[in-house]
Formats: structure tokens, sequence, C-alpha cells
């Protein structure tokens, strides 16, 4: 009798475990996307100002169907975001008529 009242795990349920030397993250300003037919490839980029060489600092490849998820993912949760933060501007990047940051960026503060 006394298994009965034990609380029953969900089915779905997932236990997701987050190493340590993964907690803090990688920090990346620029993603560039490509796809073949069987998979979507994520390279996330860091790139600094004045350095003419940006850095792959993370690869993340995932089927087409995961990359649609993770595009409506990411939708709502900028919709969540914008909703309690305000909206999002998108600035184009350095004036050069597309939406990548120019590959020249100099820093705007002086120390």
């Amino acid at each position: 009798m006394a298994e009965e009242k034990k609380a029953k795990k969900p089915q779905n349920q997932i236990n997701i475990e987050l190493p340590e030397e993964l907690a803090d993250g990688i920090y990346a300003n620029l993603a560039i996307i490509s796809h073949s037919n069987s998979e979507f490839v994520l390279d996330f980029i860091r790139m600094l100002p004045n350095v003419p060489k940006a850095k792959v600092k993370s690869r993340v490849i995932v089927t087409p169907e995961h990359a649609k998820r993770f595009l409506s993912a990411l939708a709502d949760n900028v919709k969540k975001y914008e909703a309690q933060h305000g909206t999002i501007t998108v600035k184009k990047g350095g004036g050069n008529g597309n939406n990548f940051p120019p590959m020249n960026f100099t820093p705007t503060a002086q120390a």
C-alpha cells in the first residue's frame, strides 16, 4: 500500500545534465547557418573589433525538423522577451546595405 502513494514520474520527463565546463556558455555575436538536404549546420562565431580573423566558437548540427522546432522556440522566446522588456531593434550592419556587421568595425568608446 505504501508503494501506491508514491508520486509517479511523468513518462515524458527528461533528466538533462549541464556539465560544469559548459555552464558558463560561449559568447558569439555572429551566426552562419548552412544546410544540406539532411541537416542544418549552425556555426556560432565571435568577432572582435580590429581583428580581421574570427573564430567559430561552437558548431551545432541538427535535422531539418529540429531546425524548424528551434526556429519556433526562438521566435516564441523573442516574443516573450519583447513583451517583458520592449521591442528589440535590429540595425543594419555598418551601412553596407545588408544585415551583416561590418568586417572592420571599430570601437566607438574611448578610454
